[in-house]
């Protein structure tokens, strides 16, 4: 698995599991649990798929599934006081799926080791509970092992070792996991599952509750979110002693980011200009191509974040040889392993005159699991053709990552970020950068504040300004965005932007002047 990994890009999709799908299952579970009995027969694993597959749900990457979560629904009442693993799946290992249950149980969860790093654990539980809020449920019950007890038994009671687990004085692989997704600790079980000796048969009750319980829906994975949540870091320029330097800053943000599980970060144009610093010698067309030289293992490792830490990331922007052009691309890395590329369309005089970059031909809206999304850096949004382009192929959310050295530098691409949002129907994000790099030509100060706008409406706050960051400080920001707005204002707004449009006016102005036509 680990060779596999290295020969081809990760590519991570999370689905139902379907039948045919047993013999990676199995294998799965067998290596994960050769301790305590390995896979299921396939007669019980079919069995669940058929009772309830939308609570069978793995991980699969280019292929391979990598990871799986088994579910069944339960009568809360009873399942919330002591019971044992027996209850729920018989010695004939006959799963007790009710279909008219009011919680969901987590009968397991289990991840290839190879990808213990890529936190998938983390990734099922979210979906589970998505499940659980769309269905209505009271709450997702668990029984968790503590396979770390056998190491501390003859030092403290099984009690003594949970509070200290739950104080972080000691870590459980499998307990500290479960707090860390919100889980609490109800009740201590005995006999649990009396042939895992690492535990010595205890497990913990654990619950998480659905504090939407009264609210109605219908799911299905893979649907696309309603509310969307979007980070975006205001990144300080310093100088920095080396490329790991620069990516130590990057992680300590997207890690933070993620804890409040946004669903995009978002960062500065030319936010690896720091590196320039290390080079100090080379004249500015030499030390952009300088800089250049780091951009593929930067995008490396924001792809490998972007999956780690379940979060789509925007990587700003950063300059890229492609033959003998320079251009200015934004990466977006999705957090299933995908890379999409954004090459910056309009090159600012200064960029054509002291980096000699070249601009690109093309804008695309990407697909994402939050949404449809388009990328203009900086001066790009400052064309309203680019926008209205990616309005056309149905794009909700744009990306503005910025550089401004002065306030109306700034000024100008937040006037008009907020008109795009106006103009097209859709949210708008800007981020920039703060601070100052004394040791880098042409990039010596910045001005940003950085903000998510939306449109002017009813639906939106007065001022169409969601949220907004403090000028030239260093932090994130958090705004969440409602899709299904976007789709009330395009039929019911106060005024209707993209419908009233005069395409009859605007084809007909533009065939006449013969820059374009059929």
């Amino acid at each position: 698995m680990q060779n596999m990994r290295e020969e081809n890009e990760t590519h991570l999709i999370l689905r139902v599991i379907e039948q045919e799908d047993y013999a990676q299952v199995a294998e799965l579970m067998d290596l994960v649990y050769a301790d305590i009995g390995g896979a299921w027969p396939k007669e019980t694993i079919q069995a669940l798929i058929k009772a309830f597959p939308d609570g069978q749900i793995c991980i699969e990457d280019n292929g391979k599934i990598v990871a799986a979560a088994l579910t069944i629904k339960v009568d809360y009442h009873r399942y919330s006081f002591v019971h044992k693993y027996r209850d729920l799946v018989s010695d004939q290992h006959i799963a007790r799926h009710n279909e008219k249950g009011d919680a969901l149980y987590g009968l397991d969860v289990f991840v290839h080791p190879d990808y213990r790093d890529f936190r998938l654990g983390r990734r099922l539980y979210d979906a589970r509970k998505e499940l659980c809020r769309a269905l209505n449920l009271k709450a997702i019950l668990a029984g968790g092992r503590i396979p770390g007890y056998n190491r501390h038994a003859n030092e403290c009671s099984v009690a003594e070792y949970i509070d200290k687990v739950k104080r972080r004085e000691l870590h459980d692989p499998i307990l500290s996991f479960q707090l860390a997704n919100d889980f609490d600790v109800k009740r201590l079980m005995s006999g649990y599952l009396p042939e895992d000796t690492k535990s010595r048969g205890f497990a913990t009750l654990l619950e998480w509750h659905n504090i939407l319980f009264e609210e109605d829906g219908d799911f299905s994975h893979g649907a696309e979110k309603s509310i969307v949540r979007i980070g975006i870091v205001q990144w300080q320029m310093r100088a920095v002693i080396s490329l790991e330097d620069l990516l130590s800053q990057a992680e300590f943000f997207v890690d933070s980011l993620s804890d409040y599980q946004s669903d995009f970060a978002l960062f500065p144009e030319f936010f690896s200009a720091p590196l320039m610093g290390l080079a100090p010698e080379k004249n500015s067309v030499q030390a952009i191509r300088f800089l250049a030289g780091f951009t593929e293992q930067i995008r490396a490792r924001f792809s490998q974040m972007a999956v780690t830490y379940n979060i789509n990331i925007i990587a700003g922007s950063m300059p890229v040889m492609e033959g003998d052009q320079l251009y200015n691309i934004a990466y977006l890395m999705h957090r299933d392993g995908r890379i999409d590329a954004q090459h910056k369309i309009h090159i600012t005089p200064h960029e054509r005159r002291d980096w000699v970059i070249d601009g690109g031909g093309d804008v695309s809206v990407f697909d994402t699991d939050a949404g449809k999304v388009g990328i203009l850096t900086c001066y790009d949004v400052e064309f309203p053709e680019l926008a209205r382009l990616l309005a056309d192929q149905g794009v909700q959310i744009i990306f503005v990552p910025f550089w401004t050295d002065t306030k109306n530098g700034y000024l100008r691409v937040r006037i008009c970020s907020q008109a795009r949002a106006i103009e097209n129907e859709c949210y708008v994000a800007i981020g920039g950068s703060v601070g100052n790099l004394p040791r880098v030509d042409n990039v010596a100060i910045q001005y940003a504040q950085s903000a998510v706008f939306s449109p002017s409406d009813v639906y939106f706050p007065h001022d169409a300004t969601i949220a907004e960051a403090t000028p030239n400080a260093e932090m994130i920001l958090f705004a969440d965005v409602d899709l299904e707005k976007l789709k009330l204002l395009s039929t019911e707004g106060s005024v209707t932007n993209l419908k009233d449009r005069r395409l009859d006016l605007y084809r007909l102005g533009l065939d006449k002047s013969g820059t374009a036509g059929e």
